[in-house]
């Protein structure tokens, strides 16, 4: 299963190749695919922050017999065609908006309904003049969350321009190709999406990349890959995915502040965590 998404790096406006709001307000946009099983990168490309995602997607990202994993911003519905004509997966956030034409409605078990799911029906996506942008009928999944009212959701506009609700109740539309799959699997599997949103904070915040080195594209482009290489080394010293004191343990070594033999007491503490977890 492969989650798939962008993320902005603040630029400088002197950084005329990274177009984004206007000349005062520049950025790159890293596009990364990640392996969310193993809690690594598989795919990334650096360009400027207004590059369609989805194109760079069929571009550079898109290969056969996989599961990708998306938010609401890849919502098109060539682009769900495009991934099933490349034989593989998808599931996908719906907008609350999307329409679509009930076809049959499937049965909701008790674990279904325990993790919130309201509806499971097979249905036609689009519109009347969008239904021929996919052609395959598709599976849509309707969740309900319940929230704390104590504390409301913050609102906000993501850089792909959807709305959030602040409402701490709210319910959210899945579609996917996968007939296969239990509804709850379904959910879950788009639970496990935020993880490549945990990458993203961990690839700014502690590896550093939130602050560009380089001005060109191509320096942009050589400080992430240095970045996301370490990232994967920690992931296979480590057999887990990357954390803020494993790194800071290997920058210590590295500058001569910790010993081998401290840096091996801290990889085998990590190998006894996992032993008792399981």
């Amino acid at each position: 299963m492969v989650a798939v998404d962008g993320t902005l790096l603040p630029a400088l406006p002197k950084m005329l190749w990274a177009l984004w709001l206007d000349e005062q307000n520049r950025a790159a946009k890293l596009h990364l695919a990640l392996d969310i099983e193993r809690h690594m990168p598989v795919d990334a490309k650096v360009t400027h922050g207004n590059a369609n995602e989805k194109q760079v997607f069929r571009e550079s990202f898109l290969k056969a017999n996989a599961l990708y994993v998306f938010d609401a911003g890849y919502g098109e519905y060539k682009f769900l065609q495009d991934i099933l004509n490349s034989s593989s997966s998808f599931i996908i956030r719906l907008r609350d908006n999307a329409v679509w034409d009930e076809i049959s409605s499937n049965h909701l078990t008790d674990a279904d309904k325990s993790i919130g799911v309201r509806k499971d029906i097979i249905a036609k996506l689009g519109s009347t003049s969008k239904q021929s942008d996919i052609h395959e009928p598709v599976r849509i999944i309707e969740i309900f969350h319940q929230g704390d009212e104590s504390t409301p959701r913050k609102a906000r506009v993501s850089s792909k321009k959807t709305f959030r609700t602040t409402d701490s109740d709210y319910s959210l539309l899945l579609a996917t190709n996968r007939m296969d799959l239990p509804a709850e699997l379904v959910a879950l599997c788009y639970r496990y999406r935020w993880q490549i949103e945990l990458f993203f904070r961990w690839f700014k915040c502690i590896l550093g990349c939130k602050h560009l080195l380089a001005h060109s594209r191509n320096g942009v482009t050589m400080q992430v890959y240095c970045a996301l290489i370490a990232s994967m080394l920690i992931t296979l010293w480590t057999g887990r995915k990357p954390t803020k004191r494993t790194f800071e343990m290997l920058q210590f070594y590295f500058f001569g502040w910790a010993t081998e033999e401290e840096l091996e007491q801290h990889l085998n503490s990590l190998e006894e965590i996992e032993k008792n977890k399981s």
